[in-house]
């Protein structure tokens, strides 16, 4: 296994991508094809089940270099177990609070002896016969910041061996925050700011996303590294609305 996104991030590169939700095979062989760095397969807020993220990865394009990565419903071994078996590169692990939190996520991206991952990754090693050799140093963990608690514990969290990105959830930490869905509020936005500076002096990638209360151009300007763009959804209402638009229709 060769995770070229992970590497990209330890270079201080940005990455940029979106995340998909939609239940049909199409949509990620056509996106696939748009040249994004990564997808975000979500079994947490979405529809999708862990069968239907196996058969979107497969639609992908052969020759596509974007990279597939599974947020799981939960920081859960099994979920996470399903999400790497399936052929993730990695996972996007919601809720993660405190270093034990963070030290359990990559313990379960891990074989023994440095993780509990149980073997059996079926589709994962179908065409890698370098998958056991290589997989516990590719897999790319990413651990979602919204809580006030995870804030809290930030410096803690990116302290972590083997968490590769921290990444903003703008939704829930608004809420946490006793502004729901105002994620433009100054303390959403100072708490934002702190992930980011702990993050950057821990050496480690910075994520977003979307806007999360400003516009993707200012995230993209100051230096965020894993910056997801849009999803699947917003993708095809904002081209309907385009349309629509550009006829006089709307």
């Amino acid at each position: 296994m060769r995770n070229e996104l992970k590497r990209r991030l330890k270079r201080g590169e940005q990455v940029y991508g979106s995340w998909i939700t939609i239940e049909s095979p199409l949509c990620t062989e056509w996106l696939s094809m748009l040249g994004l760095d990564y997808f975000v397969f979500d079994t947490e807020h979405s529809p999708l089940d862990i069968y239907q993220c196996q058969t979107l990865m497969q639609a992908m394009r052969g020759d596509s270099k974007t990279i597939p990565i599974v947020r799981p419903w939960w920081n859960d071994i099994v979920a996470i177990k399903r999400a790497l078996d399936i052929g993730a590169y990695g996972v996007l692990v919601p809720w993660v609070n405190n270093k034990d939190q963070a030290e359990m996520a990559v313990k379960a991206t891990r074989y023994p002896p440095e993780g509990l991952r149980g073997t059996g990754p079926r589709r994962a090693e179908y065409f890698d016969p370098e998958y056991y050799e290589t997989v516990n140093d590719e897999l790319l963990v990413i651990c979602q910041i919204e809580t006030k608690e995870a804030v809290t514990n930030i410096e803690e969290i990116v302290s972590v061996e083997g968490v590769d990105v921290s990444y903003i959830g703008p939704a829930d930490l608004s809420a946490s925050h006793g502004h729901l869905n105002d994620k433009s509020h100054p303390n959403v936005q100072k708490a934002i700011d702190r992930v980011y500076d702990a993050t950057v002096a821990a050496g480690k990638a910075t994520g977003i996303h979307m806007a999360s209360g400003t516009s993707i151009r200012e995230r993209m300007e100051k230096g965020y590294n894993f910056i997801t763009i849009s999803n699947d959804m917003n993708l095809l209402k904002k081209g309907a609305i385009d349309t629509l638009k550009e006829l006089g229709l709307r």
